[in-house]
């Protein structure tokens, strides 16, 4: 059995490993599913060309510069189908938007970069030009059911044709769901040839999803195999529980591409309806230096490379007639205050302190003043935290421009009243030298651990900060260090989501590092995100 192929080969299906009575083989990317011509609504579906001719494949368009495709289409070996992350060993040039190869419409350009997933054949190939006026398809949700139809797509070889020129569908029944393999019959037609990659589709109530890509298939009825051969069952890689994934590949060079240099202020939560040990991570709130607000909603996996999937503005830059808002805004941090999702603390040029009980992707909600004076435009400083007996990040530490330390607790109920502030160390001319500070838990104490940049470059621990004040210290990094070019840090729970213990900084230069898993005994391996 073959999924991918030369000229000679057929659709590729879907199987890896055994299906009925024999086993499944591979060679290389194949041609159509020998099926019934597809009409033109199938514009995502991409014919991939790769080594000049030397494999054909097909695929699907599931972002403007992203196709998903069988990731033995690029394997050195086709039965096994893994392929290293980077540009493809050989030149591959996709068409997609035209379902009949012999028009002129849709985009013709090359891919310039592979990214696999892991344990699954399965790779998305990036375009070195947009798709454009081509709707990519939709990633289905809900997992295919034995007996449920799909249509399966693809420009491989069909039962009369070596080379076709136009897209051929067909419908396969399934048989079984395993893991990340989707087993399935034709009835009117075969997987071929060429055929690997292609999408398997379910069309439901007016909607199309992708659901599977086509990884390999025994080819009974394709040209060229034995007519003995008569067997028409498949296998692909399954794509319902993979739709974070693709998220997060097509979205990571658009984070890439922000202007981090610009980025003047962080704040982390859960902001998009993560929470600690669940299934999505720490979210991050950036304010850059035109006064934009922007929400980056964390990702689902432990990737320290990939922690964020999308964005959302929150608020919109300067214009030349306009101010905004935010332009205003001098210091921020994110907190918790119960009830819904994380919230924001802003220290504003006037002096007021403001608390947004809940942020979220559609902006900010439950704004209270918490005060106002001339006071708090001394406020240098400020970071919320769990420096209290309870479960909330709701605890405001704040250093004035005099060095003094102060601590708010329980913002929500007790607000920044003098009569519940503790001070944590008097006026002195240390502390005025804390040019970055956020909290974090890193050292396993009971309460919230406060990291702290210093204008020389040393960067300090304090554990377990509280309402009694600090209790020895811990350098990180030394005076002198390259963190004299850390510009923003912020810490959160990005990476194993199990509490916010993971440092971002933005450097100076413009780049982005994470430090994962900061403890008791410092930072350990830095992963650049961005630079």
């Amino acid at each position: 059995m073959s999924s991918i192929g030369t000229r000679t080969g057929w659709l590729a299906g879907f199987l890896t490993t055994t299906v009925a009575a024999g086993a499944l083989t591979v060679t290389a990317p194949a041609q159509a599913v020998s099926g019934t011509p597809a009409a033109g609504a199938y514009t995502f579906a991409a014919k991939l060309d790769i080594g000049g001719g030397q494999r054909s494949c097909s695929g699907a368009l599931v972002d403007r510069e992203w196709v998903l495709t069988a990731a033995r289409c690029f394997a050195d070996n086709t039965s096994v189908p893994q392929v290293a992350e980077g540009a493809p060993k050989l030149k591959t040039t996709v068409t997609v938007g035209r379902t009949d190869l012999t028009t002129s419409g849709g985009t013709v350009t090359e891919v310039s970069e592979l990214v696999p997933y892991t344990g699954r054949d399965l790779v998305m190939a990036k375009l070195a030009k947009p798709a454009s006026g081509i709707t990519p398809v939709e990633i289905g949700s809900d997992s295919p059911r034995q007996g449920e139809e799909l249509k399966v797509l693809g420009f491989g070889r069909t039962k009369t044709e070596w080379v076709p020129d136009k897209l051929h569908s067909g419908t396969f029944t399934v048989g079984s769901v395993k893991g990340g393999k989707l087993n399935v019959t034709g009835k009117d037609a075969a997987v071929c040839k060429g055929d690997t990659g292609g999408p398997a589709l379910r069309e439901q109530d007016g909607r199309v999803e992708l659901v599977g890509v086509n990884s390999a298939s025994w080819q009974g009825g394709c040209l060229g195999t034995d007519t003995a051969e008569t067997r028409t069952d498949a296998v692909g890689a399954r794509v319902d529980d993979i739709s974070t994934w693709v998220q997060k590949v097509r979205y990571r060079p658009v984070f890439a591409s922000a202007p981090w240099g610009k980025a003047t202020h962080v704040a982390t939560g859960y902001f998009t309806g993560g929470s600690a040990g669940g299934t999505r991570h720490m979210d991050m709130i950036v304010r850059w230096n035109d006064a934009e607000v922007t929400l980056y909603q964390g990702a689902e996996d432990k990737d320290a490379k990939v922690p964020f999937v999308a964005e959302y503005q929150l608020a919109a830059p300067n214009t030349p007639t306009k101010k905004s808002t935010w332009d205003f805004a001098r210091q921020i941090t994110g907190a918790s205050f119960g009830d819904g999702s994380d919230g924001l603390v802003v220290r504003w040029s006037d002096g007021e302190l403001t608390q947004y009980t809940h942020v979220d992707k559609n902006g900010f909600h439950g704004e209270k003043m918490l005060a106002k004076s001339a006071d708090w435009t001394k406020a240098a400083q400020i970071t919320a935290g769990r420096y209290t007996a309870n479960a909330q990040r709701d605890d405001l530490l704040v250093v004035w421009n005099d060095g003094h330390v102060t601590l708010h607790p329980d913002l929500d109920t007790n607000g920044v009243k003098p009569a519940a502030q503790k001070v944590l160390t008097k006026a002195n001319t240390t502390w005025p030298h804390a040019t970055q500070i956020t909290s974090g838990e890193f050292t396993g104490k009971k309460t919230a651990d406060l990291l702290v940049r210093w204008s020389d470059g040393e960067a300090t621990i304090y554990p377990g900060v509280d309402t009694a004040g600090f209790h020895g210290e811990t350098q990180i990094r030394p005076q002198k260090s390259n963190w004299l070019d850390a510009t923003v840090v912020g810490a959160g729970a990005f990476v194993a989501n199990d509490r916010p213990n993971d440092v971002l900084v933005r450097w100076a230069n413009g780049t982005l590092s994470m430090y994962p898993g900061v403890d008791a005994q410092g930072l350990h391996d830095e992963v650049k995100i961005v630079g």
